[in-house]
């Protein structure tokens, strides 16, 4: 007999305004999940995932006010008669900046806090501490300071601070948005595991829906213009069209089956492409379909813009890269990949003076950079840093955006002409006249990407851009770069674990492990080579996954022709 299972959460014809606002974010929201259930939440940005999110954790009504219509129940609490301590019982939340949960001095502080605020007894307080540290596989960290731990690392000491108070609901937002495919695996699966052991019921919102299925989800519900367009399981959601309706990115094993006209509709479970039992037909389809896209090669006339020679740098001590050496020409979008802490970011603030080598020299248009300060170098390299918050410093992202150009004395009327330009490209002028306070993590990240911009420089180091980002200001912010790249020649590096971005966008890509480049390849090579992937921290991609399949199909050429048919729609 099927055990019943408990309704933790109830959303009936909720409605909420901020009070700032003169319309409502979520219309006539009816939503219900059940005890063990994990759902995963999608949506463009401005949709209203976020706030979905801040109710179910409490934040509104208490730290953002405004007006409720409807019901909310959290495990039988009523939202509007419920304070957000008592929804913590409930509603356990790992932030998408882990940074700003972090308050502990060590990894052990910090699993403890909670468990200080309610005075558990020491002695209890190291037991569920260690409880937890050996559950999740982490004890080894616990005299680590958190900001010493890599991307996975702090999202793992995350979820442990909140399984210490014992929670039935787990909610995640946009875990993956800062992590690499390695670890963001890691922490689907772990959380997948957890739920499935211990019974939790997990709530994750993300854009990376493909890396998201990887925690088997029951349900996917889709968010758009502030009203659930659907809640079904995920090879529905993946037959239908509302993921292109709404702006969200399919998988792109679903992409290139959509291409090659097959039928979805005779699959019963299209969330996991290793799982996949093809019929013969449709292989000889994809097999057919690969084969007749004309693969071109784009050979760019190598004009050298920067050159690395022998270079050497360490932190204190500690020595991160030795003895690199690099050539990148004018003109080339490159992907720089490797794991967290292999010197990827270090490189970058080498190449921008912000740091100087121990040895070893940069060259940068025939002048070598030891010669020039920071801001001559800055007029030839735009840097746009990983946390969006470091780069910010004025309060109006008009302001912001605009800051750069008042700094070389821009007259005003030429800088709203390119402080708007650029607003529009990164779809942010609907926003202009807002407080950067108001704005999502993923469009703090747009505000710092635009203020680089618009100063033209002619290279840009952009890391991780589309951490955080919908498909929608995805494609709109790289369709813009890649404008830039063919028709101003603006060479641009981008350190990145997004392996869309990877696979679509750049032309070489450099892997970053051991203190040195590893290798210095194509994408679809780097794709295709099992090494270079565990190295990089990167992941199999769906596409060589589906390659695998086709007798007759060398996985790296369906990648290469993939990509090559995909640049030639847009």
């Amino acid at each position: 007999m099927e055990v019943k299972k408990q309704l933790l959460v109830k959303f009936n014809k909720y409605n909420f305004k901020y009070k700032s606002q003169k319309a409502p974010t979520l219309y006539d929201v009816d939503l219900e999940i059940k005890e063990g259930e994990k759902i995963v939440i999608v949506g463009p940005s401005g949709s209203g995932k976020s706030t979905l999110a801040k109710s179910l954790n409490g934040q509104i009504p208490n730290t953002f006010d405004g007006n409720i219509l409807g019901d909310c129940f959290i495990d039988g609490k009523k939202l509007k008669e419920s304070s957000i301590f008592d929804l913590s019982l409930s509603v356990g939340t790992v932030l998408q900046d882990t940074d700003g949960q972090f308050v502990g001095l060590t990894v052990a502080e910090d699993i403890a806090f909670s468990l200080e605020n309610d005075n558990v007894h020491i002695e209890k307080m190291r037991e569920i501490v260690h409880k937890w540290a050996d559950e999740l596989n982490i004890k080894y960290l616990l005299d680590r300071k958190p900001s010493d731990l890599s991307g996975g690392q702090k999202q793992t000491v995350s979820i442990a601070g909140v399984l210490v108070s014992d929670v039935p609901i787990l909610l995640l937002d946009e875990p993956l948005a800062n992590l690499d495919p390695k670890s963001g695996r890691a922490t689907m699966e772990l959380v997948k595991n957890l739920s499935e052991r211990r019974g939790y019921t997990v709530i994750v919102i993300e854009h990376r829906l493909e890396e998201a299925l990887l925690l088997d989800p029951d349900r996917i519900v889709a968010v758009s213009d502030g009203k659930i367009v659907a809640d079904d399981n995920p090879t529905n959601i993946l037959k239908s069209g509302i993921l292109d309706k709404i702006g969200i990115r399919k998988p792109l094993y679903i992409d290139a089956l959509n291409y090659a006209s097959i039928d979805l509709s005779k699959y019963k479970d299209l969330s996991d492409i290793s799982k996949i039992d093809f019929c013969y037909e449709d292989l000889l389809k994809l097999r057919d379909w690969s084969n007749q896209i004309a693969y071109k090669e784009d050979h760019k006339e190598a004009i050298r813009e920067i050159n690395i020679n022998n270079l050497s740098f360490s932190y204190g001590k500690v020595e991160v890269l030795k003895n690199i050496n690099l050539t990148i020409n004018k003109g080339e979008i490159i992907s720089i990949v490797g794991p967290n802490g292999a010197g990827k970011s270090t490189l970058a603030k080498l190449l921008c003076g912000f740091l100087r080598p121990n040895s070893g020299s940069i060259i940068i248009e025939d002048v070598d950079t030891k010669t020039l300060s920071i801001k001559e170098i800055a007029d030839k390299i735009g840097f746009v840093l990983q946390n969006p918050n470091a780069m910010i410093s004025k309060t109006m992202i008009f302001d912001e955006v605009a800051f750069g150009l008042r700094v070389r004395g821009v007259e005003e009327k030429e800088l709203k002409e390119r402080v708007e330009k650029i607003l529009k490209v990164c779809g942010l002028y609907p926003f202009r006249n807002w407080p950067i306070a108001a704005l999502s993590y993923g469009q703090k990240r747009r505000v710092t990407i635009a203020s680089i911009l618009v100063l033209n420089p002619s290279v840009i180091i952009l890391d991780e851009p589309t951490a955080g980002q919908d498909f929608r200001n995805y494609t709109q912010m790289m369709e813009f770069i890649g404008k830039l790249n063919r028709e101003y020649g603006l060479t641009i590096l981008m350190i990145s674990h997004d392996m869309h971005l990877i696979q679509e966008y750049t032309d070489r890509s450099i892997v970053v492990a051991d203190k040195n480049i590893l290798a210095d390849l194509k994408p679809a090579e780097l794709f295709s080579n099992k090494d270079l992937i565990k190295a990089a921290n990167l992941a199999e991609t769906s596409l060589f996954t589906l390659g695998k399949k086709i007798k007759g199909v060398n996985p790296k050429d369906f990648i290469e022709r993939f990509i090559s048919y995909e640049r030639g729609r847009k």
